[in-house]
């Protein structure tokens, strides 16, 4: 059993009672560090799928339905208090299930309270507005939940998704079923306890773990279900999009990346280092909005290019517990699959890998970290979306280059630009196809409060910030005569 579980594993949450799934059948949850099962978890199908959104739907009925907007708020900050008590619980949990170093974990566990303190606080902060009309009417319009919500959070950061997610509808009254990915769901099922614990009434938030084909499926295929919330593979993602669209229910997509970093020869090199490693490397790649392309001005080529090298050399990755900067990835499966796009790097250069340290074993799904330099801008490792520790250095010389390129793949998630040139800033923000953009700095620190989502195949909709509580609601409008 992993290191600090406190709770039963294999049990569903539907309707405020832990039960088994009706079939009666678990899966086995891998730690990727070093091959072990870890625990079994529950396998639910579409009838633990159907009680649970016939909870939900109960809930909106009952106390929850009728709960006003700050009391829902006061439950959330609860429960993002009780999440900081728990910080060190639930990272332990998150390092064993997902890979992820602890210190990483740590953190996605304090921005998952964040987020809850955050929504906590914006509950009643929804306000709608009153519209100047003709004569003798009074015109106003309200933002009222959806219904039931269907979550379907991936393994890569489920804390944070799960902050950012089901906190925000939960925050605007909808009663919410989960879906955590069937790799790694223990801290989906530990944040459900910690919901009970804050007093969050029976049937408000449903977790049913399971298997995308049959749980997942379930969820987005239900009648009941007034809304759909997906993070993961573009694939999936239009699956996902085809089977709520046969229910006509919207859905908020936030899906892949090859996000870009532009570094120009005006640029502060010292500051823009670490974020273009980091960018790369957290989570051993398996970010939507990793930084895995870093292109670069021909004059600062070679400087960027050996400083990078350096870091990447000085990079040793290790079981999670060892709390090295790059833990394994998810799983043997992804670990091939990461093996295969570098194998379409042959033709390339590698500047620099990281180096596996002593701790790691053979068992673990470990993948060094690789820098390849001198990318061809059209060239697969530069286009597709790797999804692990791999990044590549793409030079470029006039600015038309720098968005050209950065233009060029099917994503559009995260950008970053380095210069010190205002203008430039300024003209490459709007050129560039992305729904983020950072300047001399890249991710914000995490910021729940700004609105996070692509275009183009990276999906649609916005998570976080004031948005996520506006994609959560539906607007009403309502024009009374009165003479």
């Amino acid at each position: 059993m992993p290191q600090g579980l406190w709770f039963d594993p294999e049990l569903c949450l539907i309707g405020g009672s832990w039960c088994a799934p009706v079939g009666g059948r678990t899966l086995a949850l891998i730690n990727p560090s070093d091959g072990s099962v870890l625990c079994n978890i529950a396998r639910g199908e579409a009838a633990d799928i159907d009680a649970a959104v016939g909870a939900a739907q109960n809930a909106l009925q009952g106390d929850w339905g009728r709960m006003s907007a700050l009391e829902r708020g006061r439950i959330l900050t609860r429960m993002g208090q009780l999440v900081l008590e728990r910080v060190d619980d639930l990272a332990l949990l998150e390092a064993q299930d997902v890979g992820k170093p602890l210190t990483q974990a740590r953190a996605d566990a304090v921005a998952l309270a964040r987020y809850l303190e955050f929504y906590g606080g914006a509950a009643d902060k929804v306000h709608g507005q009153t519209i100047p009309y003709l004569e003798g009417y009074t015109v106003y319009t309200l933002r009222e939940p959806h219904g039931v919500t269907g979550h379907i959070v991936p393994w890569n950061y489920p804390m944070q998704i799960i902050g950012r997610s089901v906190g925000a509808a939960l925050a605007m009254g909808n009663a919410a079923v989960l879906k955590p990915a069937e790799e790694a769901c223990l801290t989906a099922l530990a944040f459900a306890h910690i919901a009970q614990d804050a007093g969050l009434p029976d049937g408000a938030l449903n977790v049913v773990p399971g298997i995308g084909a049959e749980a997942g499926a379930a969820l987005t295929a239900h009648p009941g279900v007034q809304h759909v919330s997906f993070t993961g593979s573009v694939a999936t993602g239009a699956l996902v999009q085809q089977a709520a669209g046969r229910n006509v229910v919207p859905v908020t997509l936030e899906l892949g990346g090859k996000s870009p970093q532009l570094v120009f020869d005006d640029a502060d090199l010292d500051a823009a280092l670490p974020f273009l490693v980091n960018a790369g490397i957290q989570n051993a790649g398996q970010t939507c909005s990793a930084s895995s392309r870093i292109l670069v001005q021909r004059d600062v080529y070679d400087n960027i290019r050996h400083r990078m090298s350096e870091a990447y050399g000085a990079l040793t990755v290790g079981p999670a517990l060892s709390d090295l900067r790059v833990g394994p990835v998810i799983s043997q499966r992804q670990k091939d699959i990461i093996q295969g796009f570098l194998g379409k790097g042959a033709d390339l250069e590698v500047a620099a890998q990281g180096v596996l340290g002593d701790e790691a074993v053979n068992t673990g799904a470990y993948v060094l970290p690789t820098l390849f330099a001198g990318v061809p801008a059209d060239h697969p490792l530069a286009r597709d979306e790797i999804f692990g520790p791999v990044q590549v250095i793409i030079p470029f010389d006039t600015e038309e280059d720098a968005i050209r390129i950065a233009n060029s793949t099917d994503y559009g998630l995260v950008a970053s630009i380095w210069t010190g040139n205002g203008a430039r800033q300024m003209r490459l923000a709007k050129a560039i196809r992305s729904g983020q953009v950072f300047i001399n700095n890249y991710g914000a620190g995490g910021g729940v409060e700004l609105p996070f989502g692509g275009v183009g195949k990276s999906g649609h909709g916005r998570e976080k910030g004031f948005e996520a509580l506006y994609g959560f609601s539906q607007l009403k409008t309502v024009a009374a005569y009165h003479g």
